[in-house]
């Protein structure tokens, strides 16, 4: 076995103690790497008494057994934790260079603990790791961080890979991300609020000397052809390789999927001419984009770029994603392409997730329209559509939670709670407190239903699950409650399993048996698409059993009423989902070996060797038929 797989590095912030151990083979079996593994690690070692900004919180930094190989898009990293924003379980990922430079230093993962007592950062050379002080990096961006820190570790551009946090991480927003190698993101659920409660500034890895081996390279080398040549085989998969998803919103906007001012409406409110200022093309064109990408990666996906107009002209930009595009141009009002850029990358270098960042300016401009607030509850900003001076200095205000930012800083679902005036009828959240990525879900009912049942803070799968593998029948219709539900539950596990293997899902498109053929081409093992999902749906169970433990009762599986609601016009109008949600989660829970209230079953953790915990969910169970029962955080 390689020398690297397995093997933990425990860093103590508050001790400064460093120490490495490695993790039993039945134990990677069972969980593989990366977000099951992480999933894993926090469940033992973060009691529920523990909330997410308490030192004991661990944070969990973590590759998969493709680790720094040749199979395109395995240079990412997991990040789990016990999330900012749910106190439940938070699992997110950055692609980039930080999860195979992490191998060629000899390293599996690393588990953070405790807090420093000063704003530091860790730096790991091949063997050597080092705690050193950050406080003259305070306060700067996540982007102007990587540039210090690389020049005064004189380091060049690919010599080493720095995971930071901006003001945001720092001031504990709870929406705050961690960024990597400069616009790659791990931003669900408040990881970077937890980076900033340990004062870690960022973590340093050099590209190291040790070999990442390989026992069947000829396999390896097979799935990784088979991989590239199913991209050429999927219109969608084959525009994100050659466009990157930068031009998103000029593809969506026909099909409902487009977020247009807080759900208020679902038509599209940018001119056709306008719109086409949107696409892919036009915008690298206007950023003189070049390619920058990841590791391994034959994709032209990731550019960087400088702003051609607008406030931030001439700024160093990393291509947006969609998701950011369509959180700064229709959700908000805004119509201008390179104002959506300009603000997208304001984001990511403060450290905010846009997609609650963009969710909270829409209900919050709504908010202003109305009258619920004014100028004057606003520090003197005028929150309107479209006003792009004042997204920017709300933004900012959010991420150093300085006046009305203080209680935007919050997230969506807390500061509605806090203004009051009915203004939560207007937020779009879970109930577990996270929010949607920016689409309008209401269209795309699937995703809708996965992002409030899911475990993790964000999305546990999509509308294009590998069907055939799974033996599952395609969607024939989005609106259909049993049939989604059904999708759910029985493709639950899949992308879970790939976030084990720490690999892009543009690149390796959640192909079981691909990602079985390569684990299996590394390691020696046995794997197949029936133990892929098992690992797969093991996590689930584990994190929904460490949830429900925290207070994450079953009665948050559901939309708050705006996300939630009936659209009033365009291609879903009159289709809502709320009225078949009961019917939904009882089929959802009853085919996840759950019982009616969305309890796992002891006999459904036994088949997936979970025995471990039943005794916990006992424990919690009793407690909970006590009257103890908590139903939020």
């Amino acid at each position: 076995m390689e020398e690297s797989f397995g093997k933990i590095l425990r860093v103590d912030l508050s001790s400064g103690n460093i120490s490495t151990e490695r993790l039993d083979e039945k134990i990677l079996q069972d969980y593989v790497g990366g977000a099951c593994l992480g999933i894993r690690i926090i469940y033992d070692e973060v009691p529920p008494d523990v909330a997410w900004s308490d030192p004991e919180n661990r944070l969990f930094l973590g590759t998969g057994p493709l680790g720094g190989t040749l199979m395109e898009g395995s240079g990412a990293v997991a990040v789990v934790t016990k999330g900012a924003m749910t106190n439940g379980i938070a699992s997110s990922q950055a692609n980039g260079f930080f999860g195979a430079y992490l191998t060629s230093c000899g390293l599996y993962g690393i588990i953070l603990q405790g807090a420093a007592r000063k704003e530091t950062f860790l730096h790991i050379q091949d063997d050597r790791v080092e705690i050193r002080d950050a406080s003259h990096l305070k306060g700067l961006d996540t982007f102007r961080t990587e540039e210090v820190l690389k020049s005064e570790l004189n380091r060049g551009k690919k010599d080493a890979s720095v995971l930071t946090i901006g003001p945001a991480g720092e001031n504990l927003v709870r929406f705050a991300l961690i960024s990597t190698d400069m616009g790659h993101m791990a931003a669900h659920n408040g990881v970077g609020a937890v980076m900033g409660s340990k004062r870690l500034k960022a973590v340093v890895v050099d590209r190291g000397k040790h070999r990442v081996f390989v026992k069947d390279k000829k396999t390896l080398i097979n799935a990784t052809k088979e991989a590239r040549k199913r991209i050429s085989g999927s219109k969608f998969y084959l525009m994100v390789h050659t466009e990157g998803t930068v031009g998103g919103v000029q593809v969506t906007a026909p099909t409902g999927l487009l977020p247009i001012k807080n759900y208020s409406t679902n038509i599209v409110n940018i001119e056709p001419e306008q719109l086409e200022q949107y696409s892919s093309e036009n915008i690298r064109n206007m950023l003189d984009a070049k390619p920058t990408p990841c590791w391994m990666c034959s994709g032209n996906h990731c550019h960087m770029g400088r702003i051609s107009g607008g406030k931030l002209l001439g700024r160093e930009v990393e291509e947006p994603e969609y998701e950011a595009m369509s959180a700064w141009s229709t959700l908000v009002g805004i119509s201008d392409p390179m104002e959506s850029v300009s603000i997208a990358n304001e984001v990511d270098r403060l450290g905010l997730n846009t997609n609650e960042a963009g969710w909270v300016i829409s209900w919050l401009m709504e908010c202003y329209e109305k009258g619920i607030l004014n100028k004057n509850d606003l520090d003197g900003i005028e929150m309107s559509w479209g006003n792009f001076d004042s997204i920017v200095t709300m933004l900012r205000k959010i991420a150093h939670r300085q006046g009305f930012g203080n209680v935007l800083a919050e997230g969506v679902k807390r500061a509605s709670e806090r203004v009051g005036k009915n203004s939560s009828s207007l937020a779009i959240y879970t109930k577990k407190g996270n929010t949607p990525r920016t689409h309008d879900h209401r269209v795309k009912w699937v995703e809708l239903f996965d992002t409030c049942v899911s475990n993790t803070g964000t999305l546990e799968m999509h509308d294009m699950p590998p069907f055939d593998l799974l033996g599952l029948p395609p969607l024939h219709d989005p609106f259909d409650p049993l049939a989604v539900s059904t999708l759910v539950a029985k493709a639950k596990g899949a992308m879970i399993f790939e976030d084990s293997m720490v690999t892009c899902r543009f690149r390796t498109m959640t192909q079981l048996d691909l990602l079985c053929q390569a684990i299996n081409a590394v390691t020696g093992w046995h794997m197949n698409v029936t133990e892929a999902m098992r690992v797969g749906k093991r996590a689930v169970n584990v994190a929904r059993v460490f949830n429900l433990r925290n207070g994450i009762g079953p009665g948050l599986d559901s939309p708050s009423p705006r996300y939630g609601s009936t659209p009033l016009d365009g291609v879903a109008e009159g289709k809502g989902i709320l009225p078949h949600w009961d019917r939904m989660l009882s089929n959802y829970y009853h085919l996840m070996g759950w019982d009616s209230s969305g309890v796992p079953l002891a006999e459904t953790l036994e088949n997936l060797d979970l025995q471990e915990i039943i005794p916990d969910l006992l424990e919690w169970k009793e407690k909970a038929g006590s009257g103890n029962e908590m139903t939020g955080q």
